[in-house]
């Protein structure tokens, strides 16, 4: 789903009302979970994380209120979107969205999203820092390589048979 510039320039505006930060990640690589957290005063709050995915067979994006001192810190999470970004320029025409998890109310939020080209990449989160000091959450990113092809048992069948054809040619040439 593609953003209009008109949705990409409403956005800017929700974001700029709100707490917002944005944050480079660098680069996520498989295997090695990254980790990320944020804090936002009380009120409504959009926080951007940027990163580049490498080639994979899917990723997986978390994040959870954390629970210190709820009265005074807490965070009621609403959206998490991961958004492809060609260029590398947040909130432009070329973005779009390739998953969103949206509990509103939530306390944590998990996603989980098919392999994916590399490329540039940023996770919108939103929610209500509603503790007296604002909120904290902690969230983590991670992308698993490529599974190996598992063979299909037609696929060993017609490996042994061609086996047996290039034994018995060899065995009727010695003789």
């Amino acid at each position: 789903m593609k953003l209009s510039p008109l949705a990409a320039a409403a956005l800017s505006v929700v974001t700029v009302a709100a707490s917002a930060t944005t944050t480079n990640l660098g680069p996520i690589f498989t295997s090695v979970p990254v980790s990320f957290g944020g804090f936002a005063m009380p009120g409504p709050f959009t926080d951007v994380f940027t990163f580049t995915l490498p080639q994979n067979g899917g990723s997986g994006y978390s994040v959870s209120n954390f629970m210190a001192l709820p009265a005074q810190f807490n965070t009621v999470l609403t959206t998490i979107s991961l958004v492809s970004d060609p260029d590398g320029i947040p909130f432009n025409a070329d973005d779009s969205v390739v998953q969103s998890s949206v509990i509103p109310g939530g306390n944590s939020l998990v996603m989980a999203v098919n392999a994916q080209p590399a490329g540039d990449y940023y996770l919108n989160v939103t929610g209500l820092a509603n503790g007296t000091q604002g909120g904290i959450y902690t969230g983590a990113i991670s992308a698993s390589p490529f599974a190996a092809p598992v063979p299909e048992p037609e696929s060993y069948a017609l490996m042994l048979a061609g086996l047996g054809a290039v034994g018995f040619l060899v065995r009727r040439r010695r003789n």
